[in-house]
């Protein structure tokens, strides 16, 4: 089915604050486009009564998802609220899955995409500096997502450009990370996340373990207490193979599956 990707503007005629109009339509184009990532269930439903936990769950598979939408592109960041609570969010075993909006001035769905929430660590939230004492909030303390610190398999799109993509490719990518899951310790997530973003940088479908070793510096700056960085290394590229990830294809090169 081919997605509606305008906003249904008269839904959102009795308010009149610019933010809770956009509230409440890009919450309707959710509720009313987009399926759960997880298990291909074609209706993902909005919680009641702003659950602070999530904005939208599944029914079939029991993920809640969380929205945040801004006008224009989505750059690089995107502002998240308050950088304690934000933190306390992605620690706790209840933290959902984001989905973030990018919409045009002419109330167009542009970009929309998800990222499980087991690619959330705490290094890909930025704190901002404290609101200044002129401010009503002074001293409040924001935070941002970084999204260059994660992975492009992370980032699963749904809408690219004002181009749909296909349903298969949506579940068949989510599907693609599901491993991350069962890593519980943060540095051993941390370290995976670390090199799927290496193997981004590279831009390329094919390269060689020589190519990764180029990180190594940054790797050390990142994991001060290793002293083994390129042992590492080999044994991440390992992990991802083993989860069907990569691809080795010999001498020391591998693949993007």
């Amino acid at each position: 089915m081919i997605m509606n990707l305008f906003f249904d503007t008269k839904i959102a005629n009795k308010y009149t604050s610019l933010s809770q109009k956009m509230r409440v339509l890009t919450e309707y184009w959710v509720d009313n486009e987009i399926f759960c990532p997880s298990c291909g269930s074609s209706k993902i439903y909005n919680y009641e009564n702003n659950r602070p936990v999530a904005d939208f769950y599944c029914k079939k598979c029991s993920e809640d998802f969380e929205l945040k939408s801004k006008k224009g592109k989505i750059g690089k960041t995107i502002p998240a609220g308050a950088y304690s609570k934000m933190i306390e969010r992605i620690n706790s075993s209840t933290k959902p899955n984001f989905f973030f909006m990018g919409y045009l001035e002419s109330l167009y769905v542009n970009d929309f995409f998800v990222v499980p929430k087991h690619f959330f660590v705490s290094e890909i939230i930025e704190k901002r500096n404290p609101l200044k004492n002129t401010a009503r909030r002074a001293g409040w303390i924001g935070s941002n997502i970084l999204f260059s610190k994660i992975p492009k398999a992370g980032q699963i799109f749904y809408i690219e450009d004002g181009k749909e993509v296909s349903k298969k490719q949506v579940l068949e990518k989510w599907q693609k990370t599901i491993f991350l899951k069962k890593i519980k310790k943060a540095d051993a997530k941390g370290w995976i996340l670390d090199i799927m973003n290496c193997i981004d940088s590279l831009n390329k479908k094919e390269f060689t373990l020589q190519e990764i070793y180029i990180f190594e510096d940054d790797l050390r700056i990142i994991h001060t207490n290793n002293k083994h960085i390129k042992d590492k290394i080999r044994q991440q590229l390992q992990f991802l193979r083993n989860k069907k990830y990569l691809d080795f294809v010999g001498q020391g090169r591998y693949k993007l599956k």
